[in-house]
């Protein structure tokens, strides 16, 4: 069933459009052999993924900074592998992952298709709770970032998804309304119930097929967009 009367599409970036998982795995192949850490790539990334999604919420709730978050969350994960690593090489990792992390820039499957197919009818956004500059960076050499009239992260504006105050200042950045815009995205704390929280329209990119409330519009893949805009 389409949407009617939405002028303005935010979308979330990481996990969303830009495949975070594999861009992320191929960065940390490179950067453990470059510092010369020997660990089984797959075992590593299982702990990772876990640490840094705990990692990632405290940072949304503002309990921890960039920093503390950078080096943490890889100092936990050879902790949890029994590894000792010194602390002058976590810090090169944290440095040079995010120095590689945008070498390599694969997109889920249909995003630039779905991208064409939506600009040409809604003015598109970014809303994201990355770092400034990676954010723009993955934009850039992805060759997305013309389709995005606005891009809010929550770096600049001093707060995270899910609070309020970051979907109201991209609205306000944006020119446009509530009732004209909806979110589009695969955190359903940060992006989904974000944005209900101030009332704003949601489609949930629900890559995993989680069980989620049967009223909350959802897709598994980008191109199932074309049902509702």
């Amino acid at each position: 069933m389409k949407i009617n009367g939405i002028t303005d599409i935010f979308f979330d970036l990481d996990h969303t459009l830009w495949d975070f998982d594999k861009n992320s795995e191929l960065a940390f192949d490179k950067i453990l052999k470059l510092n010369k850490v020997e660990v089984d790539l797959q075992e590593f990334l299982t702990h990772y993924k876990a640490i840094n999604l705990q990692y990632w919420k405290l940072y949304r709730d503002e309990k921890v900074d960039k920093a503390f978050m950078r080096f943490g969350r890889l100092n936990d994960t050879f902790s949890a592998l029994n590894m000792v690593v010194a602390e002058v090489i976590i810090h090169q990792l944290a440095e040079d992952y995010i120095t590689y992390l945008t070498d390599h820039n694969f997109l889920f499957e249909n995003t630039v298709e779905i991208l064409e197919y939506l600009s040409g009818q809604y003015n598109l956004h970014i809303l994201s709770n990355g770092f400034e500059e990676v954010q723009t960076k993955k934009l850039m050499k992805s060759n997305i970032s013309h389709f995005f009239k606005t891009v809010t992260n929550g770096e600049t504006v001093g707060v995270k998804k899910p609070n309020p105050k970051i979907f109201q200042h991209a609205i306000e950045k944006a020119n446009t309304s509530i009732e004209k815009s909806i979110m589009i995205g695969d955190g359903f704390e940060a992006d989904i119930l974000g944005a209900m929280s101030i009332g704003m329209d949601v489609i949930y990119f629900n890559e995993f097929n989680q069980e989620v409330e049967a009223h909350i519009k959802q897709v598994n893949h980008l191109i199932e967009l074309k049902k509702y805009l």
